[in-house]
């Protein structure tokens, strides 16, 4: 019998399990996917909002402003990968700059700082690669970047090390409702729990009306991005937005935080929730909106292309809250769900506590070991390497230079790791520009050595 089963291993699951992880209780998460990280958690713009976008007096317009304040300890805790940047909301006539007052004024209102209007000559200053007919913009100093699977695998493996256990594979198929308890049913496993959290992203709708609550429905909305080669990020400072439309944010254009340019996303409705195939003609749209902002990127350093499905809510703002004793939602996560993460798992650890006593653990170790060591060795020393037969020294990935060393960490670590794909998460390796031609082979080599 658990005290708290979380369903979905995304950022805002593995965010409350986490949170819960500090005290003393039999707490679980079930994914129905291989890893964490596996959904929207994996495939979004990696952006840490500053707090002017979202309404004010809703949960997204609060609880992104509490989560962004929180990041800077987080990464000191958990070694995921961080940076402050700053962001720019760019705008072209006087149009613009009307709705660039509202978001002045709604961030203001929202509480978040460091927040002003800018006009020409300061943003080239700032930005020398812009659209030089850009006119105003809305300078928000604590927009950030990170790694948003690197964050979730650090929540992840910190939970883990203090006490949750993770069920991948394990997809819920259906909920009981017992007296004093539910149970959920697995494929060929049952889980009993005191109360349920759910935190399964696009399929929150699903699993809330196995428990009888339909008040809401989840729209599943695609974003296609372009990811550009390593390096090239180097052509902003800072995260720069358009003027945002009825449809989103706009497209962007970033650095991601291991430097590669970003373009997107687009946002479109889908049918199938798993459907993350991209299209040229939208990615022309992307490239066509992305060079108002930034004109001159190239094209040929252009690595590859994904997509993500954006839960988006039919009540237009995130549900969070106890609907009976027992079963909680967290649904309806979308942007800024990943800013908003930590500040989350505080709202559901605190509905919790309105009917529970919760004891802090005395041993709560809040800290994660980085597996990345960003290694900077020279072409020579990277060759010499490559050719070594085995052992941590040897660069397996020669594209990111990722090491034997930071794969057989990876590995050994307290989550299981059977795939390419979750190496290349873990480690980069893979993420480079031959797109693991040349390490795939090696990778899976080691998973089945070590693994064995």
């Amino acid at each position: 019998m658990y005290d708290y089963v979380i369903i979905g291993a995304g950022v805002v699951g593995c965010s409350i399990a986490r949170e819960l992880s500090k005290y003393k209780a039999d707490v679980c998460i079930l994914e129905k996917s291989d890893d964490v990280a596996s959904g929207a958690s994996k495939a979004n713009s990696g952006i840490i909002h500053g707090g002017y976008a979202a309404k004010h007096g809703t949960l997204k317009g609060r609880l992104n402003v509490l989560g962004n304040r929180m990041f800077d300890d987080l990464n000191k805790q958990l070694n995921f990968g961080y940076r402050k940047t700053g962001g720019l909301v760019i705008g072209f006539d006087d149009n613009d700059l009307e709705s660039l007052k509202i978001l002045l004024g709604n961030g203001i209102k929202n509480g978040v700082q460091d927040l002003r209007i800018i006009q020409r000559e300061e943003i080239l200053r700032m930005e020398p690669n812009l659209n030089p007919e850009v006119k105003y913009a809305l300078y928000a100093g604590d927009v950030g970047v990170t790694s948003p699977y690197e964050y979730t695998i650090a929540l992840a493996e910190n939970s883990i090390t203090n006490g949750v256990n993770l069920f991948l594979n394990s997809e819920v198929m259906r909920i009981e409702r017992k007296d004093n308890f539910f149970e959920l049913i697995t494929e060929g496993c049952r889980y009993k729990a005191r109360t349920i959290i759910n935190a399964s992203g696009v399929y929150s709708d699903s699993i809330s009306r196995m428990v009888g609550v339909d008040y809401f429905s989840i729209i599943p909305r695609k974003g296609q991005y372009i990811l550009f080669q390593k390096g090239t990020g180097s052509a902003v400072n800072s995260v720069i937005f358009q003027v945002p439309s009825d449809k989103g944010k706009g497209i962007l254009v970033t650095s991601t935080f291991h430097g590669n340019l970003m373009l997107g996303p687009n946002s479109e409705e889908v049918a199938d929730r798993d459907d993350t195939v991209t299209n040229e003609l939208t990615l022309d749209y992307v490239i066509d909106a992305a060079r108002k902002s930034l004109p001159d990127f190239n094209l040929k350093e252009r690595l590859k292309t994904f997509s993500g499905i954006r839960p988006t809510p039919s009540t237009g703002d995130f549900i969070i809250k106890e609907e009976f004793p027992g079963f909680i939602n967290v649904a309806g996560i979308e942007s800024p769900g990943l800013t908003s993460s930590p500040a989350i798992a505080e709202m559901v650890l605190g509905i919790i506590r309105k009917r529970t006593s919760l004891e802090k653990k005395k041993n709560f170790n809040p800290l994660r070991e980085p597996i990345i060591k960003h290694n900077s060795f020279d072409p020579q020393e990277v060759k010499r390497r490559v050719e070594l037969t085995a052992g941590d020294d040897r660069v397996v990935c020669r594209c990111e230079r990722v090491t034997e060393g930071e794969i057989r960490d990876a590995l050994r670590r307290n989550i299981e790791v059977n795939t390419i794909k979750a190496v290349k998460m873990r480690t980069r390796a893979g993420m480079g520009l031959c797109q693991g031609k040349f390490c795939s082979p090696r990778v899976d080599e080691l998973i089945g050595r070590i693994n064995k």
